[in-house]
């Protein structure tokens, strides 16, 4: 059977040397080559028949970690710390996950990545959480500790699929952003919440496979439950075949 292909979607930055480059943190990579996978990048700029190609092609997608989403996707508050915002990589994305949602391509949202899964089905965010929702627990621990620190406990709703691939229900978690999920988007299922109630775990209705995480769990591989996802994501796409396109 052939190894499921692994759609990653990536950020636009320029190297070191100021030369542009499209790609993603190699944790991602080497999170889906362990679970099975073959990643497959995902450049920025696509068009949206370009998009849906691609997506036919694909058994499964995950939308990674990286900039804010720009406030104007979901009528968000200004807030000075919104950053990275790349319109090009919310259109695609929010595309992408519309397109993944409304059929039975499994995907898995991670940090940013969850929150445009929200955004994409309707859902709000807040612009920044100490703000905008509260200070009890610290969710931005990024860059002053190691991405792969673990910061705070996650309750996972009981019987929830999260909680069932982790094998408990609740996981310990780094936390590395500033936004995040507000209004819970139609659909969608808050089964997991940090404590002071922040949403950090997503799942969609209905579909075979359609989870999103507020936490980076390719940086966490050291610990089985995060081993765990990966290795059901990979499986759930590796049981759903991508649509064989006829030549033309």
């Amino acid at each position: 059977m052939p190894l499921p292909l692994i759609g990653l979607t990536t950020s636009r930055f320029n190297s070191s040397a100021g030369i542009p480059m499209v790609g993603t943190t190699e944790p991602y990579v080497q999170s889906v080559l362990a679970a099975g996978g073959i990643p497959i990048l995902i450049p920025t700029g696509l068009a949206l028949d370009q998009v849906t190609a691609l997506a036919d092609v694909l058994n499964g997608i995950i939308f990674t970690g990286g900039g804010d989403i720009s406030i104007s996707r979901y009528n968000g508050r200004p807030h000075e710390r919104v950053s990275e915002v790349d319109e090009l990589r919310d259109e695609l994305e929010i595309n992408l996950a519309q397109l993944a949602a409304g059929s039975a391509k499994p995907f898995l949202g991670i940090c940013r990545g969850a929150q445009v899964v929200n955004v994409a089905l309707g859902g709000s965010l807040y612009s920044d959480i100490a703000d905008h929702f509260g200070k009890s627990v610290r969710h931005d621990y990024y860059p002053i500790m190691r991405r792969d620190y673990l910061a705070h406990p996650v309750g996972l709703q009981p019987g929830s699929r999260l909680a069932q691939i982790m094998g408990s229900e609740q996981v310990e978690v780094n936390s590395l952003h500033h936004q995040a999920v507000q209004d819970v988007a139609r659909g969608l299922t808050a089964s997991g919440r940090s404590p002071d109630g922040l949403v950090e775990g997503l799942e969609l209705e209905g579909h075979p496979f359609g989870i999103a995480v507020q936490w980076h769990p390719e940086w966490l591989q050291a610990h089985q439950p995060m081993r765990d996802l990966f290795k059901a994501f990979v499986a759930a796409a590796g049981s759903q075949p991508a649509r064989k396109r006829k030549d033309r």
